[in-house]
């Protein structure tokens, strides 16, 4: 097998930071829904989701270290994300009427936005893609876009 290129060992390693961004938001919505703990959630995505096979395809690998962080951003951080989503949102959609998957993907990205060194614009595209991923539509793609943007500038003042 031939060796990897630079550019297709940086396009994997988007690809593995992408996947674990998408199970970050699967595994908060599952700890919400089901009411499981992170540790509990974290070990069950570690062990059968990243890489599983399943008659739709396989899952992409994800980062494991990226999924690690951004579940603990989001839970160690919970309160101060709800609350800056809750500004970003229209005074008529308080948070627990949002969809549970768009309260999970605030939540991972929040936590991104808080506690790690990515670029808010890369943080924002990320999961206006993974918005696409969960309503093919479109519709909240900008809804999520905006409500993020607006995050963003609260978490890191200056960085946009």
């Amino acid at each position: 097998m031939a060796e990897m290129t630079q550019d297709e060992k940086r396009l994997l390693k988007r690809r593995m930071k992408s996947a674990a961004r998408l199970y970050a938001v699967q595994a908060l919505f599952q700890m919400e829904a089901v009411g499981q703990t992170v540790d509990k959630v974290r070990v069950e995505f570690e062990d059968h989701r990243f890489g599983m096979v399943t008659e739709e395809g396989e899952f992409s690998e994800g980062d494991i270290d990226v999924f690690r962080a951004l579940l603990e951003a989001a839970v160690d951080n919970q309160v101060q994300i709800d609350r800056m989503t809750d500004r970003a949102l229209v005074a008529k959609w308080p948070l627990g009427r949002i969809d549970p998957t768009l309260r999970a993907l605030f939540r991972a990205a929040g936590g991104e936005l808080i506690a790690a060194r990515t670029p808010p614009k890369v943080v924002i595209n990320e999961f206006v893609e993974v918005a696409r991923a969960f309503f093919p539509d479109g519709k909240e793609a900008g809804f999520v876009n905006g409500v993020l943007d607006h995050m963003a500038r609260e978490a890191r003042p200056g960085a946009l």
